[in-house]
C-alpha cells in the first residue's frame, strides 16, 4: 500500500520554499483547494517557518496566521488536517477548529506541557527529531551515529507520549531531514529509512525541495527546481516502509507512487 500524501500549506512570509508567494487568505485557501483536488490525502497548516535560520513567531501571531484557514478548510474540504507548530497553545486552537494532528518539529519538547496538552487533545501526534533549533541548526551538526542517535531519541519521545497519556496508535515519528543534519547525516538516514520504520510507530517523511538535494545536484539552486530530488526520496520512503510523506508536489508525488505501485503489483503477479 503506499505511503499517504501529506499536502504542505505555509501561511508564513519566510518558508524555504513558498514563504510570501500565498499573499491573500483567499489565496492560500485556493492553494488549499488545489492540494486537496490534486489528491492530498492529508493539509499541513502552519503559521511559523522553521527553516534553517528562522525568527521565532509569537503564539498570538501564528494563531491568528491558521486557525481561520483551518476553520475554511473544514467548511470547504472532506481532508484531514494537520497543525504544524511546536507551540501547545496553538495545537490547542487548531484541534479546536478542526485539527485532528499535530505535527511538532521538537518532538513535544518545546514546552513544558507540550506532552500534557497531547494528551489532553487526544489528537494524533508527529514526534520529530531536530538537533538544535531552527535559527542555529544548520552551524555545524555533529552525531557519532546518526541513525542509532535518531532512532534512540524518537523512542525516548514516543515512550515520554505513552507515560504522559498519549495513545500509542496515535504516535507518529519523523527523521527530520535537513534539521540539524549535514548531506551525510540526510543520506544515512534515507538509506536507513526502513530500520526506523520498524519502530514500532507509523513513519512520515519529509525531504521535499530541501537545501540538500542542492548538495547532490548544484543546478537546483531554487527549491523549484528540486522536484525530481523530492520525489526519488519519496519513492525510497514508500520502499522502506513510510506510512506518509509530507511534501510540496501532491499530484507528482501522488502518480510516481501510483506508478511505482502499480510495477511492483505487476511483478507480483508475473
Amino acid at each position: 500500500m503506499r505511503p499517504r500524501v501529506m499536502g504542505i500549506l505555509n501561511l508564513t512570509p519566510d518558508s524555504f520554499s513558498d514563504g510570501g508567494r500565498i499573499a491573500s487568505f483567499e489565496a492560500a485557501l485556493q492553494r488549499a483547494g488545489d492540494l486537496v483536488a490534486r489528491g492530498a490525502d492529508v493539509l499541513d497548516i502552519g503559521g511559523e517557518s522553521t527553516r534553517p535560520g528562522a525568527e521565532p513567531v509569537d503564539g498570538i501571531v501564528e494563531i491568528s496566521r491558521v486557525i481561520p484557514m483551518i476553520r475554511a478548510v473544514r467548511e470547504e474540504f472532506d481532508v484531514p488536517i494537520s497543525i504544524d507548530t511546536m507551540k501547545p497553545e496553538v495545537a490547542r486552537a487548531a484541534v479546536a477548529a478542526g485539527a485532528t494532528m499535530w505535527n511538532d518539529v521538537t518532538a513535544l519538547g518545546f514546552a513544558s506541557d507540550s506532552l500534557a496538552t497531547a494528551a489532553e487533545l487526544g489528537c494524533e501526534v508527529v514526534l520529530m527529531h531536530m538537533q538544535g533549533e531552527p535559527g542555529t541548526m544548520q552551524d555545524d551538526p555533529q552525531y557519532e551515529d546518526v541513525v542509532e542517535e535518531v532512532a534512540e531519541f524518537l523512542l525516548d519521545r514516543a515512550e515520554a507520549a505513552v507515560a504522559a497519556g498519549v495513545a500509542i496508535e496515535r504516535i507518529w515519528l519523523d527523521p527530520g531531514i535537513g534539521f540539524g543534519k549535514t548531506l551525510a547525516h540526510n543520506l544515512a538516514l534515507l538509506a536507513n529509512l526502513d530500520r526506523l520504520a520498524r519502530l514500532g510507530f507509523p513513519l512520515l517523511v519529509g525531504a521535499s525541495r530541501k537545501g540538500f538535494l542542492r548538495k547532490i545536484d548544484d543546478t537546483a539552486t531554487e527549491p523549484q527546481d528540486r522536484l525530481g530530488g523530492s520525489l526519488a526520496v519519496a519513492l525510497a520512503a514508500a520502499q522502506a516502509g513510510a506510512a506518509m510523506v509530507r511534501v510540496h508536489d501532491v499530484r507528482e508525488t501522488l502518480q510516481a507512487l501510483m506508478v511505482c505501485e502499480a510495477i511492483h503489483g505487476a511483478r507480483a503477479d508475473g
